[in-house]
């Protein structure tokens, strides 16, 4: 069985889809695996740690001549997977619902397409779920982000001269990116409060230190949504948000914003008119804004400034943590391929529960039902 770990070719991307620990481990299941030269650049992994590690080194044709498993972060052009075996898999995030003619090509291309972020939220699963362990890092660094954009400490300060008030940060989404957003700007002294539309989530937040700013008086998800998901509200209970969030959030230093519905655009939670309410020098960053943006006037990969305000709209958030990004999610993808790793056949074999949830393309088509109905 041989591996190929792919180079990233989306500009800006600088995570890699197996480090040198992982290429270690899946040659311990009796693979052997091929890494294209320069695939680690980004997250500081020089080519000499991957042949330290038992990999083989060589450009895109040498890595995927043969190869029956292809690793990458991104969905690579299916023009540049010839050589492979055929019907090889190809493992990554593939953004089907963004990218559906990327994925009609891998299916006539004959490669069968594992699209990560389709991993159902089990609890077996957990240690394979890409989303998690990429969102995870991406709201710590949003709030490191909106600190640096900020003028202002973040602590409460107490010196002779006199003292310096705590910064007022508040979470918009109790996702996995929210939580960590919340529990690091805890960590930095910050007051910070929360919303969700779960009412779940309300008990997370308080066990963080922070205080749920929920709507009472019109009920929103009483649970999880679908795989753990806020699902889109009723007009009633977005309106009663909206008045509530207003209130709320022209008091605030810094918003963070990490709503994303899947196969959706990112919901509207922040107005042209919230943003006008909230004092110059503040700060938004939004996650979701490749996805639409949950915040009106963001810009993919800008910062800009409305009404005094500094909207963050940081492009791949987790690849600006490279190094660690790709430790996690070369872990997820270990953990995916180890657990259904048949020793007697040396490939792993999935079973119905994920493989059906996964499996973009086989045979020469698209077969995931979220793509076909």
């Amino acid at each position: 069985m041989k591996i190929a770990v792919l180079k990233e070719q989306v500009i800006g991307e600088r995570r890699v889809a197996a480090t040198p620990e992982t290429v270690k481990k899946l040659a311990g299941l009796g693979a052997s695996l091929a890494v294209e030269a320069g695939a680690g650049e980004g997250a500081a992994i020089a080519d000499a740690a991957y042949a330290e590690a038992g990999a083989t080194l060589g450009d895109r044709a040498q890595v995927l001549s043969g190869a029956e498993i292809l690793l990458g972060v991104q969905g690579p052009d299916p023009a540049s997977l010839a050589g492979a075996a055929p019907g090889a898999w190809l493992v990554a995030i593939l953004n089907p619902f963004g990218e559906r003619a990327r994925v009609d090509a891998y299916a006539a291309a004959g490669i069968e397409a594992l699209a990560m972020e389709f991993m159902p939220r089990i609890t077996r699963a957990q240690s394979m779920d890409v989303l998690s362990s990429q969102a995870n890092l991406a709201g710590y660094k949003a709030v490191l982000d909106g600190a640096a954009e900020y003028g202002r400490a973040f602590p409460m300060m107490m010196t002779a001269a006199g003292t310096v008030s705590a910064a007022r940060v508040f979470v918009m989404g109790v996702g996995v990116a929210g939580l960590q957003a919340i529990a690091t700007a805890r960590r930095l002294g910050a007051q910070v409060s929360a919303t969700d539309v779960r009412a779940a989530t309300k008990e997370q937040i308080l066990s963080l230190g922070a205080k749920p700013i929920f709507v009472e008086a019109v009920k929103g998800i009483e649970g999880e949504g679908a795989g753990g998901y806020a699902t889109e509200m009723s007009d009633e209970y977005k309106a009663a948000q909206a008045e509530l969030v207003s209130a709320h959030i022209a008091k605030q230093d810094i918003v963070i914003t990490t709503a994303l519905i899947p196969g959706r655009p990112a919901p509207r939670l922040v107005s042209d008119a919230q943003i006008a309410s909230m004092r110059p020098g503040s700060v938004i960053v939004d996650l979701a804004v490749e996805q639409g943006g949950n915040v009106e006037g963001s810009v993919p990969g800008e910062v800009v400034e409305r009404h005094g305000v500094r909207i963050v709209g940081h492009r791949n958030v987790p690849s600006r943590l490279a190094a660690d990004a790709s430790a996690l999610y070369a872990r997820n993808l270990f953990n995916f391929l180890a657990a259904f790793w048949d020793k007697d056949a040396k490939r792993p074999l999935l079973d119905a529960e994920i493989g059906d949830a996964i499996r973009l393309t086989k045979d020469g088509q698209v077969v995931n039902p979220r793509l076909l109905g």
